[in-house]
């Protein structure tokens, strides 16, 4: 946004309405000692003068081939996507607190949820959550209220960064966390027929998971349910759903995911898109709201918001999450781009899944082992002696290698952004 400055007759005005006499009256109570007394600025230029010196300062931007996943994903955005959030109606659409009359974003969420259900094989979404991480800890929530048990089990194959909000979440609301570890990159079953007990209320399983391994669901599930849990199923690469089983085909009770793959770019952390869904007998335990269809007075079809259990709609004590709002611009970037996809998400997954094998076997043919021989889809941990010193070898050649998992192994992601040409490069310059 371009800068207006006030005029000094305009300060004046503002200052004179508060009831001070100047801008540093304004600050009168912050210590003395804390405040900084001046700034070294340079002379102020005009606005020709500092398009010209930023121009300049973009000019100094390396452009670097990206191999890092983690949890944010280099995925092609279609034009398209960002010329429909852009129009105005949507564009600076928040909540609508008189909903009905706001028919055109309700039924962009309305699409979102349907696309969500369809891709998950869940029964109903609410209308997006702020990201993953909290959809994951709202999912601990839900399960607690379900089962009125207190224990959440956590394998450690979840994104650590998730897993950070899952226990300052559960801290406070007084859960129980019980670890799992990593077997040969996927969570350890045995653990978990050993750990999942009668005070169990849910089972988080992120799949593919931080390693980029799939993990077993089918079996997993089996393990839970027996002994009465929720099933909690995380997918933060989204696109994976266009090839690897359904969550709600593998008997997941509760969906939650991250949506950036789908339309928002990696954007330097946010905003994201957090997914929910679930099985049709835990909807009123979703947080947020979901939108509905229905049929007006003259048999129009219509949009409303069915539930809102949330604790700007209903009683605080009442509401199934404080979560104040949702992601709707960057839900409806998603409902954009899985429109224009179609069914070519399919097509999509598979360029991912082949690209990173192919990545994979040409550093094995460069003598660099995998760290974990699991079935994986677009990410895969590579044995790099030395990593730190290595990714700073690449860094100079213009790669940004992954993610630094330890100091002798890389985390690195494949998408349909990287080319045949980039993969053999970087092999090339790490076998040399």
């Amino acid at each position: 946004m371009r800068f207006i400055p006030n005029t000094n007759k305009q300060r004046e005005e503002m200052l004179r309405e508060v009831g001070v006499n100047s801008v540093s009256e304004l600050f009168k109570d912050i210590p003395k000692d804390v405040l900084i007394k001046s700034l070294n600025l340079p002379k102020g230029l005009s606005e020709i003068e500092l398009k010209n010196e930023l121009r300049k300062l973009g000019e100094n931007n390396k452009i670097t081939t990206s191999f890092l996943g983690a949890g944010a994903y280099n995925h092609f955005v279609p034009s398209v996507v960002s010329h429909i959030i852009g129009r105005s109606e949507f564009y600076t659409a928040y909540t609508p607190y008189q909903p009905e009359i706001s028919q055109g974003i309700l039924q962009a969420v309305y699409e979102y949820q349907t696309m969500i259900c369809n891709l998950t094989g869940m029964d109903v979404a609410n209308a997006s959550m702020y990201d993953g991480a909290s959809a994951l800890a709202e999912s601990c929530i839900m399960a607690v209220n379900i089962t009125h048990r207190n224990e959440i089990i956590v394998p450690e194959t979840i994104h650590p960064e998730y897993g950070q909000v899952v226990r300052t979440y559960c801290n406070a609301h007084g859960f129980k966390i019980v670890d799992i570890k990593c077997d040969n990159g996927c969570s350890c079953l045995d653990e978990i027929r050993n750990k999942v007990t009668d005070k169990t209320a849910a089972v988080l399983i992120q799949s593919p998971n931080f390693f980029g391994c799939v993990e077993d669901l089918k079996e997993i599930e089996k393990i839970v349910h027996d002994k009465g849990a929720i099933f909690v199923v995380a997918v933060i690469e989204p696109t994976s759903l266009g090839i690897l089983c359904s969550p709600g085909g593998c008997g997941a009770d509760i969906f939650v995911g991250e949506g950036q793959s789908f339309g928002n770019a990696v954007n330097f952390g946010g905003p994201y898109l957090g997914i929910m869904a679930a099985k049709e007998k835990y909807m009123r335990h979703l947080p947020g709201r979901i939108v509905g269809a229905t049929v007006d007075s003259e048999g129009k079809k219509g949009y409303l918001l069915t539930l809102q259990a949330r604790e700007q709609h209903i009683r605080r004590e009442k509401a199934s999450s404080n979560i104040c709002s949702n992601e709707a611009l960057c839900a409806l970037a998603a409902t954009v781009y899985l429109a224009t996809l179609g069914k070519n998400l399919k097509r999509l997954a598979e360029l991912n899944l082949q690209k990173a094998h192919y990545l994979a076997g040409k550093l094995k043919e460069a003598g660099f082992g995998l760290v974990y021989d699991k079935t994986f889809y677009n990410e895969f941990a590579v044995n790099v002696k030395d990593a730190k010193k290595v990714y700073k070898k690449l860094l100079k050649k213009g790669f940004v290698a992954g993610y630094l998992l330890d100091k002798d192994s890389l985390l690195l992601c494949v998408t349909e952004m990287n080319t045949r040409e980039e993969m053999d490069e970087l092999a090339g310059v790490l076998r040399n």
